[in-house]
């Protein structure tokens, strides 16, 4: 069944009610005081419902005639932001832009730059989701994401490109009142092995799932995230690398110790962010901009 209320009835209707008159509503929408009667008279007719109390002095909304008129202004502004995206769709911006962290990565300095988006382009959506070592390739070459940061490794290939965000470095850390601490220093191998290793699963769906810092036969405990990896450390539960930016209050407050290592010494990761090269979407260049320009060390800032 096709609805009586169409979006010009509804249009007329709140015009009278904010104007508070068929005549203000009639200057309003730019039209004579009689074509706004009718289309007022024909919308009861066809509904068989009076929409107005015209027994009073005054012509004013019946309880179902302020219904429509509530209901329908959501209507109309839904009708007007969909115009408004679909014209902003035609013009290269995107609907939505999905953005993929991986969990080495502090998100603060990312909600800042959405922060910044968003005066700007209120209308556009954006999803973010958090990944472990190969998941953010993973989520970007199986097309889950348009853009992610944080990634290890120029894996990008022929199909997108990827720019550098600086390195980052892992140390040897432990709970202060670890066992570990006690022990004659450089730490060796067979200490560490001693102990079970805190790792993070690679969140990997397609790519072949990888870690790194595990000896060989050493028992591990694999945790979600790179918070929860510090707090198993800060538990004093196992032992392994973490990545000294996310780490420094911990390493201030003496909750963590880092080791000296007589095998290894600390690790440095170069980190990128990445994207696909056919994608032209005007939001996604925005936020490429913008990180860009960013110091590397702003990314990192654990606040």
């Amino acid at each position: 069944m096709i609805s009586p209320i169409t979006l010009d009835a509804l249009r007329v209707l709140e015009a009278i009610e904010r104007k508070k008159s068929f005549a203000g509503a009639a200057d309003e929408l730019f039209r004579v005081p009689s074509a706004i009667s009718y289309t007022i008279s024909k919308l009861e007719d066809d509904l068989a419902i009076a929409l107005f109390d015209r027994s009073k002095r005054k012509a004013e909304l019946t309880p179902v005639g302020q219904m429509i008129v509530e209901q329908g202004r959501l209507i109309l502004n839904a009708t007007n932001e969909l115009t408004h995206m679909a014209k902003q769709s035609a013009n290269g911006w995107e609907l939505e832009l999905r953005i993929c962290i991986d969990s080495i990565l502090p998100f603060n300095p990312l909600y800042s730059l959405i922060a910044s988006f968003q005066q700007e382009f209120p209308w556009i959506d954006i999803r973010l989701t958090e990944e472990v070592f190969g998941g953010t390739w993973d989520a970007l070459i199986s097309g889950r994401c348009d853009l992610m940061l944080g990634a290890e490794g120029d894996s990008s290939g022929n199909e997108f490109t990827a720019h550098g965000i600086g390195s980052i470095e892992f140390i040897f850390a432990v709970s202060a009142s670890h066992p570990l601490c006690n022990e004659q220093k450089p730490i060796t191998d067979a200490m560490i092995k001693k102990y079970p290793s805190i790792v993070v699963a690679d969140s990997s769906r397609d790519l072949p799932a990888r870690s790194v810092g595990l000896l060989d036969g050493q028992v591990r405990i694999t945790v979600p995230t790179i918070e929860k990896k510090i707090e198993a450390h800060c538990q004093g539960i196992g032992v392994g690398y973490l990545p000294i930016h996310r780490i420094t209050s911990e390493l201030t407050a003496k909750k963590l110790v880092a080791l000296p290592l007589k095998e290894h010494e600390n690790r440095h990761h170069d980190l990128y962010i990445a994207w696909g090269k056919n994608n032209k979407g005007k939001a996604l260049a925005w936020f490429v901009q913008q990180l860009k320009k960013m110091d590397t060390s702003e990314l990192y800032r654990v606040d």
